[in-house]
């Protein structure tokens, strides 16, 4: 539904497309979007059109991601690549201040955040239920992550209606798309037949229509409009996987030592893939970085995972040991308990966590296996 304000869904013609990234850099936005780079879809700067994966498609399965080149000159024809935008929000790894000695005190200066202001191109409706979830981690508690608030404030959501479905999403099982319902300030549907290649701009936000007032874009016609539901349509009719979500939490606290779990323990190689690719996942870690002269100390924050052994050690010794607690801990984490901690699923259905999977363990599949599988009848504590 279209924001108070922001008037009606305006055509674009292909040949126009470089006139919007105008329009965002007169709004003061730098432009975050696809690219092509190493073999994959990632997201990273971009200066212009031709950055985008023009002509390029992704094929991805259990443990399997390549590139195909499509038969037109589709600018978002995939799906979606192993980098999240978590990663602009949330950085992998991140100074949060430094202590400098001051004779006998000390001083502490917070590290100051980049202020430039970023228009992610490309957000799709799973994605932006991933950053709903992570807004609930890191802003929802009594005390706000001020890096990501910052960060947060200084970003626009331009997303892209997904043209097709990837071999392992499950967002209709989700229901976080194909289509994109709420949380962003643009939507985009790249409309390639029939008639020209063109785009379907709609604004959902005030901020959103300000860009979009730059672009001498026409009224979109009534069957535009007919075409990009019918294409929303379409992808959520093709989806690659599907997750049994009814009464899943409660599945996963009843079956701590079922069988299937060896299964998969036998099969991890706790490489911490699923987690990094994850675009809910927020696990870290915090070290201290001295100088050599014990003047000054760095405090930073890294990605952490689940997966790693030393994550739960206490007083020496971690908590989890096994590689099946590890995997158990992170699914049963994702499916179910995240409800009790955040109100809502940590599983957004994009399939990244099975398509990079080394090995191809797919968290739809180990869910099924839990539901008709016969459960262990060991009373003994969880491994």
């Amino acid at each position: 539904m279209v924001g108070s304000g922001t008037g009606g869904p305006r055509t674009l013609p292909r040949e126009e497309f470089p006139a919007f990234f105008e329009a965002l850099r007169a709004e003061g936005y730098a432009i975050v979007g696809p690219t092509v780079r190493d073999g994959a879809i990632v997201y990273d700067r971009l200066e212009g059109v031709d950055d985008l994966p023009i002509g390029w498609t992704d094929r991805q399965e259990a443990g399997r991601y390549r590139l195909e080149r499509r038969s037109d000159r589709a600018l978002f024809g995939y799906s979606v690549g192993p980098f999240t935008w978590k990663k602009f929000l949330f950085p992998p790894r991140e100074r949060l201040f430094t202590i400098t000695r001051d004779g006998p005190s000390f001083s502490v200066a917070p590290e100051a955040t980049d202020p430039t202001r970023l228009a992610l191109l490309g957000m799709r409706a799973c994605e932006l239920a991933g950053l709903e979830v992570t807004d609930r981690v890191f802003q929802g508690g009594a005390v706000a992550d001020p890096g990501y608030s910052a960060r947060r404030s200084r970003i626009l959501r331009v997303a892209v209606q997904c043209g097709q479905a990837g071999g392992t999403c499950f967002c209709v099982s989700m229901g976080t798309g194909p289509g994109v319902r709420d949380g962003a300030d643009l939507v985009l549907t790249e409309i390639l037949e029939p008639g020209p290649h063109r785009f379907l701009f709609e604004a959902r936000t005030r901020a959103g229509a300000g860009v979009l007032a730059r672009l001498n874009a026409p009224a979109a016609a009534v069957a535009d409009e007919r075409t990009a539901g019918e294409i929303v349509a379409r992808t959520a009719s093709s989806m690659g996987r599907s997750l049994d979500t009814a009464g899943v939490r409660d599945l996963l606290r009843e079956t701590l030592q079922h069988p299937r779990w060896d299964d998969v323990a036998r099969r991890c190689l706790s490489c911490t893939n699923c987690t990094m690719v994850c675009p809910t996942c927020f696990c870290s870690t915090q070290e201290e970085v001295p100088d050599l002269t014990g003047a000054t100390v760095e405090r930073w924050r890294r990605w952490d995972s689940c997966f790693n052994l030393a994550f739960t050690e206490l007083h020496g010794t971690a908590v989890r040991k096994s590689g099946l607690s590890r995997y158990r801990q992170w699914l049963t984490h994702k499916l179910g308990t995240w409800h009790d901690q955040f109100g809502t699923s940590g599983c957004i259905g994009c399939g990244r966590c099975i398509t990079w999977c080394p090995v191809g363990i797919d968290l739809t599949a180990e869910i099924a296996a839990l539901r008709v599988a016969p459960a262990s009848t060991s009373k003994e504590a969880p491994r």
